[in-house]
């Protein structure tokens, strides 16, 4: 069976699901600057590959799926500077999380995972917290996979690794697959790699784009972006998000 996109059911429908075995995935994103050559929305894009891959895996593994709509906003402090870019207070965030895991328990659903495509750390303070709420009010499992975390970020590519990830060839290569037509294709092949560390800023204390050493919003290689890596990169996430829905049932027990 397929996954399901909540959005596009009747209330019966949902009624008449068996919610017991049914785990809702919520792809999150944010509206911010990816360099001159990917549109606002291209961490959406991303979730929202994640989600369907990870969806049609957990399926195939026996679980019924919904899809949530896309969260899009969100705290995105780094890239608060450019035009576009919207970001939103982190207890927002926390607290619109928070309140549909409530929903999803209350409804009856077996599980939440999150299929985020966002890397600002102020954004990832905000869903653990409302991971760690929900925990202690005995809400329904939620898979939260952290990509930088070893364990997930040493299956994701060298770019990914070196933390130079933000709108290059990661990114870029993911948007070709899903959504070539929104990437500004001559653009991008003019753009010089960059190879400043976000994840090394982030340690350093700095907080912006601008500090970090993108003042085009943009770090590591776009030039280099392929359709074939991005259709490649999806399916590690889906995997990762997968095993990670897989493991927070397996730590609730069985209901």
């Amino acid at each position: 069976m397929a996954s399901l996109e909540l959005s596009e059911m009747t209330w019966e429908e949902v009624r008449e699901l068996d919610r017991s075995r049914t785990v809702a995935v919520l792809p999150v994103g944010a509206i911010e600057a990816h360099g001159p050559h990917l549109p606002l929305g291209t961490d959406v894009v991303i979730a929202q590959g994640m989600a369907r891959v990870g969806a049609a895996r957990l399926c195939a593994a026996g679980h019924l799926v919904v899809i949530l709509p896309a969260l899009p906003f969100t705290a995105a402090p780094f890239g608060a500077a450019f035009p576009g870019t919207l970001s939103i207070g982190p207890v927002n965030v926390r607290s619109v999380v928070l309140d549909l895991a409530r929903e999803l328990t209350r409804h009856g659903f077996a599980a939440l995972a999150i299929a985020n495509a966002h890397l600002d750390p102020t954004h990832w303070i905000s869903l653990g917290g409302a991971v760690e709420i929900a925990e202690k009010e005995g809400l329904l499992p939620i898979a939260f996979p952290f990509l930088a975390q070893k364990r997930w970020a040493g299956r994701l590519t060298e770019e990914f690794q070196s933390g130079a990830c933000h709108a290059g060839r990661f990114e870029g290569s993911i948007v070709l697959a899903e959504r070539p037509e929104l990437v500004r294709a001559e653009t991008a092949a003019k753009l010089v790699p960059n190879p400043a560390s976000l994840s090394a800023a982030i340690r350093e204390g700095l907080q912006t784009f601008d500090e970090a050493g993108g003042p085009r919003a943009y770090f590591g290689a776009p030039a280099e972006a392929t359709a074939q890596e991005g259709r490649a990169t999806l399916e590690v996430l889906g995997q990762i998000l997968e095993e990670a829905v897989t493991q927070a049932l397996a730590a609730r027990g069985p209901s």
